[in-house]
Protein backbone atom coordinates (compact mmCIF):
# COMPACT_ATOMS: atom_id res chain seq x y z
CA UNK A 1 0.00 0.00 0.00
CA UNK A 2 1.53 3.57 -1.15
CA UNK A 3 0.81 6.68 0.69
CA UNK A 4 -0.09 7.68 -2.58
CA UNK A 5 -3.42 6.08 -1.97
CA UNK A 6 -4.41 8.32 0.91
CA UNK A 7 -7.74 10.91 0.03
CA UNK A 8 -6.81 14.34 -0.62
CA UNK A 9 -8.34 15.07 2.75
CA UNK A 10 -5.29 13.88 4.47
CA UNK A 11 -2.67 16.28 2.58
CA UNK A 12 -4.72 18.68 4.71
CA UNK A 13 -4.03 17.99 7.80
CA UNK A 14 -6.19 14.95 8.87
CA UNK A 15 -5.42 12.74 10.75
CA UNK A 16 -4.33 9.15 9.32
CA UNK A 17 -1.95 6.00 10.50
CA UNK A 18 1.10 5.56 8.49
CA UNK A 19 1.28 2.44 6.14
CA UNK A 20 4.04 0.07 7.71
CA UNK A 21 5.04 -0.54 3.92
CA UNK A 22 5.58 2.75 2.73
CA UNK A 23 8.87 4.21 1.35
CA UNK A 24 10.12 7.73 1.30
CA UNK A 25 10.19 7.78 -2.56
CA UNK A 26 6.13 6.83 -2.82
CA UNK A 27 5.70 9.44 0.30
CA UNK A 28 7.76 12.70 -1.47
CA UNK A 29 9.09 13.27 2.56
CA UNK A 30 12.35 13.80 3.63
CA UNK A 31 14.97 10.95 3.80
CA UNK A 32 15.27 11.77 7.40
CA UNK A 33 12.00 9.04 8.56
CA UNK A 34 12.48 9.91 12.29
CA UNK A 35 13.67 13.85 12.85
CA UNK A 36 16.43 14.65 15.49
CA UNK A 37 14.05 17.50 16.53
CA UNK A 38 10.50 16.67 17.99
CA UNK A 39 8.13 18.60 15.66
CA UNK A 40 5.57 21.08 17.02
CA UNK A 41 1.84 19.90 16.82
CA UNK A 42 0.70 22.87 18.23
CA UNK A 43 1.58 26.26 20.58
CA UNK A 44 -0.44 27.93 23.36
CA UNK A 45 0.86 31.62 23.58
CA UNK A 46 3.63 31.32 20.58
CA UNK A 47 5.21 28.15 23.23
CA UNK A 48 5.31 25.48 20.78
CA UNK A 49 3.83 22.26 22.11
CA UNK A 50 5.73 18.91 20.44
CA UNK A 51 5.02 15.44 20.33
CA UNK A 52 7.49 14.62 22.34
CA UNK A 53 5.95 16.92 25.07
CA UNK A 54 2.18 15.57 24.94
CA UNK A 55 4.03 12.00 25.16
CA UNK A 56 5.77 13.74 28.29
CA UNK A 57 2.83 14.33 30.34
CA UNK A 58 1.17 11.51 29.25
CA UNK A 59 4.03 9.14 30.99
CA UNK A 60 3.69 11.46 33.90
CA UNK A 61 -0.16 11.62 34.65
CA UNK A 62 0.12 7.95 33.82
CA UNK A 63 2.83 7.43 36.74
CA UNK A 64 0.67 9.61 39.40
CA UNK A 65 -2.22 7.59 38.53
CA UNK A 66 -0.23 3.98 39.13
CA UNK A 67 0.98 5.42 42.47
CA UNK A 68 -2.44 6.56 43.54
CA UNK A 69 -4.01 3.41 42.39
CA UNK A 70 -2.20 1.08 44.35
CA UNK A 71 -1.24 3.35 47.55
CA UNK A 72 -4.78 5.60 47.85
CA UNK A 73 -6.51 4.52 51.06
CA UNK A 74 -5.57 0.70 50.34
CA UNK A 75 -2.26 0.45 51.96
CA UNK A 76 -2.39 -3.02 53.93
CA UNK A 77 0.37 -4.19 56.37
CA UNK A 78 0.52 -7.80 54.02
CA UNK A 79 0.82 -6.06 50.32
CA UNK A 80 -0.61 -7.44 47.53
CA UNK A 81 -1.23 -6.61 43.87
CA UNK A 82 -0.42 -2.89 42.85
CA UNK A 83 1.12 -2.28 46.47
CA UNK A 84 3.38 -5.49 46.36
CA UNK A 85 4.57 -4.72 43.06
CA UNK A 86 5.66 -0.60 44.17
CA UNK A 87 7.11 -1.78 47.57
CA UNK A 88 9.18 -4.23 45.86
CA UNK A 89 10.47 -1.46 43.56
CA UNK A 90 10.69 1.24 46.26
CA UNK A 91 12.39 -1.62 48.84
CA UNK A 92 14.97 -2.65 46.18
CA UNK A 93 16.07 0.71 45.50
CA UNK A 94 16.57 1.70 48.62
CA UNK A 95 18.44 -0.97 49.42
CA UNK A 96 20.54 -1.09 46.14
CA UNK A 97 21.63 2.59 46.75
CA UNK A 98 21.98 2.64 50.65
CA UNK A 99 24.90 -0.44 49.73
CA UNK A 100 26.30 2.12 47.55
CA UNK A 101 26.31 5.90 49.39
CA UNK A 102 26.24 6.79 52.82
CA UNK A 103 23.05 6.42 54.76
CA UNK A 104 22.72 10.26 55.06
CA UNK A 105 24.01 11.01 51.42
CA UNK A 106 21.33 7.59 50.31
CA UNK A 107 18.61 9.47 51.98
CA UNK A 108 19.11 12.37 49.49
CA UNK A 109 19.27 10.70 46.44
CA UNK A 110 16.97 7.64 46.69
CA UNK A 111 13.96 9.72 45.86
CA UNK A 112 15.62 11.55 43.16
CA UNK A 113 17.19 8.20 41.61
CA UNK A 114 14.06 5.83 41.82
CA UNK A 115 12.03 8.41 40.28
CA UNK A 116 14.16 8.51 37.36
CA UNK A 117 14.09 5.41 36.59
CA UNK A 118 10.54 5.17 36.89
CA UNK A 119 10.10 7.71 34.55
CA UNK A 120 12.77 6.89 32.16
CA UNK A 121 11.76 2.92 31.57
CA UNK A 122 7.95 4.00 30.94
CA UNK A 123 9.05 6.85 28.71
CA UNK A 124 11.88 4.19 26.88
CA UNK A 125 8.72 1.82 26.88
CA UNK A 126 6.92 4.10 24.84
CA UNK A 127 8.48 3.41 21.50
CA UNK A 128 6.98 -0.05 21.59
CA UNK A 129 3.06 1.03 21.96
CA UNK A 130 1.75 0.92 18.66
CA UNK A 131 0.24 4.18 17.85
CA UNK A 132 3.17 6.12 18.83
CA UNK A 133 5.15 7.61 16.07
CA UNK A 134 2.65 6.41 12.91
CA UNK A 135 -0.38 7.61 14.21
CA UNK A 136 -0.60 11.65 13.04
CA UNK A 137 -1.54 13.99 10.08
CA UNK A 138 -0.02 14.69 6.78
CA UNK A 139 0.53 18.65 6.05
CA UNK A 140 2.15 19.53 2.76
CA UNK A 141 2.91 16.37 1.88
CA UNK A 142 4.90 15.87 5.23
CA UNK A 143 3.81 13.18 8.21
CA UNK A 144 3.64 14.55 11.62
CA UNK A 145 3.14 12.32 13.94
CA UNK A 146 1.21 12.85 17.34
CA UNK A 147 3.00 10.83 19.84
CA UNK A 148 7.01 10.55 20.14
CA UNK A 149 8.65 8.76 23.00
CA UNK A 150 9.75 11.26 25.38
CA UNK A 151 13.65 10.28 25.67
CA UNK A 152 13.90 10.29 22.13
CA UNK A 153 14.05 14.39 22.16
CA UNK A 154 17.21 15.22 23.12
CA UNK A 155 15.83 18.22 24.94
CA UNK A 156 14.61 16.55 27.61
CA UNK A 157 17.57 13.91 28.27
CA UNK A 158 20.02 17.09 28.68
CA UNK A 159 17.18 18.84 31.11
CA UNK A 160 17.47 15.95 33.25
CA UNK A 161 20.94 15.78 33.11
CA UNK A 162 20.72 19.70 33.93
CA UNK A 163 18.62 19.07 37.14
CA UNK A 164 21.22 16.45 37.87
CA UNK A 165 23.94 18.35 37.92
CA UNK A 166 22.60 21.37 40.31
CA UNK A 167 21.47 18.69 42.22
CA UNK A 168 25.23 16.93 42.64
CA UNK A 169 26.39 20.52 43.11
CA UNK A 170 23.72 20.73 45.89
CA UNK A 171 24.75 17.60 47.65
CA UNK A 172 28.46 17.86 47.43
CA UNK A 173 28.44 21.20 49.27
CA UNK A 174 25.81 20.45 51.68
CA UNK A 175 27.75 17.09 52.36
CA UNK A 176 31.58 18.78 52.22
CA UNK A 177 31.12 22.07 52.48
CA UNK A 178 31.78 24.63 50.39
CA UNK A 179 35.39 24.60 51.14
CA UNK A 180 35.17 21.09 51.82
CA UNK A 181 34.38 20.27 48.22
CA UNK A 182 37.34 22.72 46.78
CA UNK A 183 40.02 20.69 48.37
CA UNK A 184 38.24 17.42 47.80
CA UNK A 185 38.46 17.95 43.89
CA UNK A 186 41.74 19.87 43.96
CA UNK A 187 43.34 18.63 47.70
CA UNK A 188 47.07 16.58 47.25
CA UNK A 189 45.47 13.53 48.16
CA UNK A 190 48.59 11.35 48.90
CA UNK A 191 51.46 11.53 51.74
CA UNK A 192 54.31 13.40 50.80
CA UNK A 193 57.75 15.74 52.74
CA UNK A 194 57.19 19.48 52.83
CA UNK A 195 59.73 19.35 49.90
CA UNK A 196 57.74 17.36 47.30
CA UNK A 197 54.64 19.09 48.30
CA UNK A 198 54.81 21.97 45.84
CA UNK A 199 55.25 19.28 42.78
CA UNK A 200 52.29 17.41 43.90
CA UNK A 201 50.35 20.33 44.51
CA UNK A 202 50.92 20.98 40.74
CA UNK A 203 49.74 17.66 39.57
CA UNK A 204 46.82 17.49 41.58
CA UNK A 205 45.92 20.90 40.66
CA UNK A 206 45.67 20.00 36.70
CA UNK A 207 43.80 16.43 38.04
CA UNK A 208 41.24 18.20 39.76
CA UNK A 209 40.87 20.55 37.12
CA UNK A 210 39.98 17.28 34.99
CA UNK A 211 37.65 16.50 37.40
CA UNK A 212 36.01 20.00 37.71
CA UNK A 213 35.53 19.78 33.59
CA UNK A 214 34.16 16.43 33.99
CA UNK A 215 31.57 16.92 36.72
CA UNK A 216 30.89 19.80 35.09
CA UNK A 217 30.20 18.96 31.72
CA UNK A 218 31.79 15.39 30.46
CA UNK A 219 29.46 13.62 33.33
CA UNK A 220 25.96 15.53 32.49
CA UNK A 221 26.56 15.51 28.44
CA UNK A 222 27.15 11.56 28.68
CA UNK A 223 23.99 10.80 30.63
CA UNK A 224 22.20 12.89 28.12
CA UNK A 225 23.65 11.85 25.35
CA UNK A 226 23.69 7.99 26.07
CA UNK A 227 20.47 7.61 26.52
CA UNK A 228 18.73 10.11 23.68
CA UNK A 229 21.03 8.14 21.13
CA UNK A 230 20.17 4.72 22.39
CA UNK A 231 16.25 5.09 22.51
CA UNK A 232 16.53 7.34 19.07
CA UNK A 233 18.61 4.57 17.32
CA UNK A 234 16.03 2.20 18.67
CA UNK A 235 12.83 4.25 17.43
CA UNK A 236 15.05 5.18 13.83
CA UNK A 237 16.05 1.15 13.42
CA UNK A 238 12.31 0.15 14.36
CA UNK A 239 10.96 2.98 11.82
CA UNK A 240 13.21 1.58 9.02
CA UNK A 241 11.77 -1.78 9.31
CA UNK A 242 8.52 -0.66 9.54
CA UNK A 243 8.92 1.02 6.47
CA UNK A 244 10.58 -1.83 4.63
CA UNK A 245 8.95 -3.18 1.07
CA UNK A 246 8.50 -6.66 2.51
CA UNK A 247 5.24 -6.66 5.25
CA UNK A 248 6.32 -10.29 5.97
CA UNK A 249 10.50 -9.72 6.28
CA UNK A 250 8.93 -6.43 8.42
CA UNK A 251 6.83 -8.48 10.61
CA UNK A 252 9.72 -10.62 11.38
CA UNK A 253 12.24 -8.26 12.24
CA UNK A 254 9.94 -6.22 13.91
CA UNK A 255 9.41 -8.92 16.22
CA UNK A 256 13.07 -9.35 16.93
CA UNK A 257 13.29 -6.15 17.43
CA UNK A 258 10.52 -5.78 20.25
CA UNK A 259 12.54 -7.80 22.28
CA UNK A 260 15.67 -6.41 22.18
CA UNK A 261 14.40 -3.00 22.24
CA UNK A 262 12.47 -3.67 25.84
CA UNK A 263 15.50 -5.10 27.03
CA UNK A 264 17.33 -1.95 25.58
CA UNK A 265 14.70 0.06 27.46
CA UNK A 266 14.95 -1.45 31.22
CA UNK A 267 18.76 -1.35 30.93
CA UNK A 268 19.03 2.06 29.41
CA UNK A 269 16.86 3.35 32.67
CA UNK A 270 18.86 1.33 35.04
CA UNK A 271 22.28 2.56 33.73
CA UNK A 272 21.07 6.29 34.04
CA UNK A 273 19.84 5.95 37.49
CA UNK A 274 22.75 4.35 38.59
CA UNK A 275 25.07 6.76 37.22
CA UNK A 276 23.74 9.28 38.98
CA UNK A 277 24.10 7.71 42.30
CA UNK A 278 27.82 6.84 41.32
CA UNK A 279 28.72 10.40 40.38
CA UNK A 280 27.02 11.42 43.35
CA UNK A 281 29.12 8.65 45.41
CA UNK A 282 32.25 10.14 43.88
CA UNK A 283 31.22 13.97 44.84
CA UNK A 284 30.11 12.66 48.40
CA UNK A 285 33.11 10.97 50.14
CA UNK A 286 35.62 10.98 52.62
CA UNK A 287 37.50 8.47 51.15
CA UNK A 288 40.19 11.05 49.28
CA UNK A 289 40.58 13.40 52.19
CA UNK A 290 43.58 15.29 51.94
CA UNK A 291 46.85 13.60 53.47
CA UNK A 292 49.44 15.30 55.45
CA UNK A 293 53.00 16.61 54.36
Amino acid sequence: MSLKAQPASASAGSAVVAPASASAETAGVDEEKVPSAAPEIFNVLGLPITNSMICTWIVAALIIVIVRVTTWNNIKEIPSGGQNMMEALVEGWEKLIGDILEPRVARWVFPFATTYFIFIVISNLTDLIPGVGSIGSYHQGHFTPFFRPPTTDANLTVAMAGIFLVLSLFWAVRYNGFWGLIKHIFGVKMTTNKWAYPLFFLLFLFIGAMELLSVGFARPVALAMRLYGNIFAGESILDMIFHGHSLILSLVLSSFMYFYETFVCVVQAFVFAMLVVAFVGTLCTHADEEYGH
